[in-house]
């Protein structure tokens, strides 16, 4: 297929465009967010930069959203409206910034365009209405197990800490520099130490590195401290697990789920968190026991070949519409579970796998096959 697709956000377009598609970035001369284009990642030649004003708009097979805006801003520029004339699906990145748990999505109540979220958290805290919805989760190519531990330190990844506070867990990070010097990683970190408190607390602003020189440099430190209380799933994370880190993470959104007890520890309670980063920087063989835990936990749900499948069954499915009356009151849109939940049962017209099943007229092979998508890869072969 031939997919557009903004340059939104850079780790998991990373992953999607190493599928088997042809993926089309717009560009703009002053790049931006409406036109970043490979912005000098090293992706395939299948990933190409387009200017809008230029493109064929009959050329464009699907259209992968990232924004609201981005719907009218296709219409306008390519003559064809996503979910209408257009098959189109909508990737929703993140948590619900305000009025949650009532917060409704800019998406809810419409069965054009589907609403795929990254995790089950997003799909449980986003209401989306009757809205066909389900989780496609991350998967992540495999950096390789890098990890050595060789510094008794810790290591956080996060962009913009003093402008995201408490969102980032940004006031915990003196808690966790009192017990260890903590490496922050990522971009737009300066003042960092004076809008945190960190005082005479030792914490290294590292930047934002290149992907290789930030996976050889967060390998080489004891810990890995996700301290985010409201974000998605932060891919920093699962990179961590990927490279064989022990992970010390908040017991916030997903990250129970990511993160498996042996792993490390996963508490709301940050005292539990700040003993386990004692302990483990005392005992290094436990940490690179536990950081196996975690590499293995990661390659097992987060792999790049579950995720790249996924998505195809689900752009497989995309099919354009006229957009349909409302659904009757009662109806349900979020029967079923996992990665398949929430599609429409009254129609398949958005595009979610499996939207017609039921248990009196569905086709037993298209079950089987919503089933994969749900199932982890390692788990298939009994299928």
């Amino acid at each position: 297929m031939r997919i557009l697709l903004w340059h939104v956000h850079g780790s998991w377009t990373d992953a999607f465009v190493r599928g088997s598609h042809e993926y089309l970035l717009p560009v703009l001369p002053e790049g931006g967010p409406w036109g970043l284009g490979r912005a000098g990642r090293d992706w395939p030649d299948s990933v190409r930069e387009v200017t809008l004003a230029d493109l064929d708009g009959d050329a464009i097979d699907a259209v992968v959203l990232q924004r609201p805006e981005e719907i009218d801003e296709v219409a306008a520029r390519l003559g064809r409206r996503p979910g209408v004339d257009l098959p189109a699906v909508f990737v929703e990145h993140n948590t619900p910034k305000a009025n949650f748990p009532f917060s409704r999505h800019p998406l809810a109540d419409q069965d054009t365009i589907p609403v795929v979220h990254v995790t089950h958290f997003n799909k449980l805290a986003w209401d989306t209405g009757w809205a066909p919805a389900l989780v496609v989760e991350h998967g992540i190519p495999d950096p390789g197990q890098l990890y050595t531990g060789e510094l008794p330190e810790l290591a956080v990844v996060v962009n913009e800490p003093v402008r995201r506070g408490r969102v980032t867990g940004t006031d915990l990070l003196p808690a966790f520099a009192a017990v260890a010097p903590v490496h922050v990683f990522g971009m737009k970190t300066e003042g960092l130490a004076a809008a945190a408190g960190f005082e005479n607390s030792p914490l290294h602003l590292r930047g934002d590195l290149k992907p290789r020189e930030l996976h050889r440099e967060l390998a080489r430190c004891r810990v890995y401290v996700h301290p985010m209380r409201w974000t998605s799933l932060g891919l920093s994370l699962l990179e961590a697990m990927h490279l064989g880190m022990p992970v010390l993470a908040l017991a916030t959104t997903e990250a129970p789920r990511a993160v498996p007890p042996e792993a490390g520890a996963v508490s709301a309670d940050v005292g539990e968190l700040l003993h386990a980063a004692e302990r483990l920087l005392a005992n290094p063989e436990e940490a690179r026991r536990r950081g196996v835990a975690a590499r293995e936990a990661a390659l097992a749900r987060y792999n790049l070949g579950r995720f790249l499948a996924d998505w195809d069954a689900v752009l497989a499915e995309l099919r354009p519409r006229r957009a349909g009356g409302r659904r009757p009151a009662g109806s349900d849109s979020d029967s079923g579970s996992g990665s398949n939940a929430g599609t429409n049962p009254r129609s398949n017209a958005g595009g979610a796998p499996g939207g017609n099943s039921s248990p009196d007229g569905s086709n037993a092979s298209t079950r089987l096959q919503e089933e994969q998508i749900l199932v982890p890869a390692r788990e298939r072969k009994s299928l």
